[in-house]
């Protein structure tokens, strides 16, 4: 085993491709198919899956991939120290619902590690994406919430993929509208009072189950009901339509502006919101700092 192998097998893995791995290593397809396998071989070990439809990372190569990481960045740490090469390019990639402070948090966790070269991905997604988006390690974070409707179903999702639900916080539901909107002015809303609004949501696509609805109550019948696909879409629609959506009552106004405010809602759920990763794996050190740069979001 080379620490030129346990390269390979990070860059295959980023990349969900050999041939698009081979292409950023500048050597051939078969020199890295064969440099996979011969490390498989000498480990007794499975660390990629090969199919029709491509490659992906067995159970233990995810755990596998976790150390190789680890040792990757130790080597490169010795190297910038002793031999003052250049480090390599930062890698990190997270899926997440539709939440300011994800975002919010992914700025500082940029300005604050990212080098003159990096590379990362901020994906937000459909909720069964981001636990496939995990499972896979095309993410190594994946953000999302629990409620007393969902959490049997999404947890039981978890388990099988064997990943693990950490919260972060807990909140009450509020709802998000314009400024404008003559419920602004008011301490709380009732669902009633709501009815004649646009009910605003994100489309779940393929896996529109009501327990994978970014949106609590996704049970509730509304007379109008607009699905989008992106944030920036539903924040113009709140203020366009004078619509609503549901949701934590945290918000980012740096991003978002002033024009759209929380307003709780009259309704006994709780929503946790939390960040999902593997079991058996060792968080990177940019892993670790978003999840630190999660929580002063929320908390500023």
């Amino acid at each position: 085993m080379t620490l030129q192998q346990l390269k390979y097998v990070i860059e295959v893995a980023n990349r969900g491709s050999i041939n698009e791995a081979a292409k950023r290593l500048f050597i051939t397809q078969p020199s890295l198919s064969n440099s996979i396998r011969d490390l498989e071989e000498e480990l007794q070990l499975s660390i990629f899956e090969r199919s029709n439809k491509g490659i992906a990372l067995t159970k233990e190569g995810v755990e596998f991939l976790s150390y190789a990481r680890q040792v990757v960045e130790q080597a490169e740490l010795l190297e910038s120290r002793y031999l003052n090469t250049k480090p390599s390019p930062q890698h990190f990639s997270v899926s997440t619902q539709h939440y300011a402070f994800a975002v919010n948090a992914f700025v500082s966790l940029v300005q604050e590690y990212g080098q003159d070269e990096y590379e990362m991905a901020l994906r937000e997604t459909k909720t069964y994406e981001i636990i496939e988006d995990v499972k896979s390690m095309r993410s190594e974070i994946g953000i999302l919430y629990l409620n007393e409707f969902n959490e049997k179903v999404i947890n039981k999702i978890l388990k099988a993929a064997n990943l693990q639900f950490t919260s972060l916080f807990t909140a009450t539901p509020h709802v998000f509208i314009s400024i404008k909107n003559p419920l602004a002015r008011q301490s709380i809303v009732t669902i009633e009072q709501l009815q004649q609004y646009p009910y605003l949501s994100f489309e779940q696509g393929e896996f529109n189950s009501f327990h994978f609805s970014e949106e609590i109550l996704s049970t509730m019948s509304h007379k109008k009901s607009i699905r989008v696909n992106d944030r920036a879409t539903l924040f113009n629609l709140l203020i366009g339509l004078n619509g609503y959506t549901i949701s934590t009552g945290v918000l980012s106004a740096d991003l978002n502006g002033n024009e759209i405010i929380p307003v709780p809602l009259d309704c006994v759920e709780t929503i946790h919101v939390g960040w999902i990763s593997h079991k058996n794996t060792v968080m990177t050190k940019l892993g670790a700092a978003y999840v630190e740069a999660l929580k002063h979001a929320i908390y500023q």
